[in-house]
């Protein structure tokens, strides 16, 4: 039995080093079947719970493709206004009766220690796909994994890494999640750089601090790339603001294209961002110019997020290490494997 069967994601704080690797080593696993040169049926027979009661594309899709990959069936609820929590039911309520459905479920909600809240009631596994401006710990993992990957690829590790966290940093979840799991690494140096009303909140700051990285703060975006390693772009998360005037306020005050890259990034500098980017005009924090720069890697993070989402699964049902006996061929055209 491994440490995650049977267990909630609800937060960062649950991992440690160890579990980390754990988790990134079964997903390293999954790329055959994530490419299509194989298939496993390893959770076959086995449902998901697919609950997005907040708009959601790639998070939502990606849990249910991870399941499907594996074997499973997927049943989805998408939207408050769909589900009975709009006739006031409460969560307890509704995790006691959709976990009878279900032998795992995935969360999306809007308010923020929300997934905790249902995971109480739920007699089966909860990931948390992301509550309010809390956490997104599906997220912060395939960023991880993402920043190991390709600094990997210059012979670096994390330890003694330089990130620049650039945007919305006060209601964007998926930085909050990322710093914490960066505290759990040796000499990191962040930049911070936002709108001071959209500045990281002070807990985060006082975790990254007190596990001794370097920070600097500040709201200029010139002048604070030179040394960074990792640029983490992330956009306004409108939603998450009283109105769309108040939003409105920082759409388009840090943007990064080709040229601004070049004149004050280094040569090797990688481009992160936790998507969906607002290409709009008004907005535009991430340049289509970059699309075909070899160093942005927002949608190798994407391909990132099934693999890990896929581990994730295979761990908190206990079939991690049964992956191989249930394999299988592909028998249909794909090109996956070309990528």
């Amino acid at each position: 039995m491994n440490q995650f069967e049977g267990s909630h994601i609800l937060s960062v704080n649950q991992l440690d080093l160890d579990s980390i690797q754990t988790i990134f080593n079964v997903a390293h696993r999954m790329m055959p079947y994530a490419l299509r040169e194989k298939r496993t049926k390893v959770l076959e027979g086995a449902i998901l719970g697919n609950l997005f009661f907040e708009p959601s594309t790639r998070t939502r899709v990606s849990f249910g493709c991870a399941f499907n990959l594996l074997g499973g069936h997927v049943r989805e609820t998408t939207g408050m206004a769909s589900s009975s929590l709009s006739k006031g039911e409460s969560l307890y309520d509704t995790a006691r009766v959709l976990s009878t459905y279900s032998d795992v479920i995935a969360m999306r909600h809007p308010d923020s220690y929300s997934v905790k809240e249902f995971a109480e009631g739920s007699r089966v596994p909860v990931i948390n796909g992301g509550d309010g401006s809390n956490e997104h710990p599906t997220q912060a993992l395939l960023d991880l994994f993402t920043i190991q990957k390709e600094l990997g690829h210059a012979g670096r590790g994390i330890d003694g890494m330089h990130i620049a966290m650039v945007g919305d940093l006060k209601f964007g979840r998926t930085v909050h999640s990322l710093s914490r799991l960066l505290c759990m690494y040796k000499n990191i140096s962040f930049t911070l750089i936002s709108p001071t009303e959209l500045a990281m909140p002070d807990y985060v700051i006082s975790d990254i601090e007190n596990a001794g990285h370097s920070i600097k703060i500040t709201d200029q975006l010139e002048g604070h790339l030179d040394k960074a390693d990792i640029l983490y772009l992330t956009r306004i998360q409108e939603e998450r603001f009283p109105s769309q005037e108040e939003a409105n306020k920082y759409r388009g005050k840090f943007r990064l294209n080709r040229s601004i890259y070049t004149q004050h990034c280094k040569s090797n500098t990688v481009i992160m961002h936790p998507l969906p980017r607002d290409s709009r005009a008004q907005a535009n924090e991430l340049d289509n110019d970059l699309n075909s720069h070899p160093n942005l890697a927002i949608f190798r993070q994407a391909d990132n997020g099934l693999l890990i989402r896929m581990a994730l699964f295979a761990l908190t049902l206990g079939v991690d290490s049964q992956l191989e006996k249930y394999e299988c061929p592909v028998n249909w055209y794909s090109r996956k494997a070309d990528r």
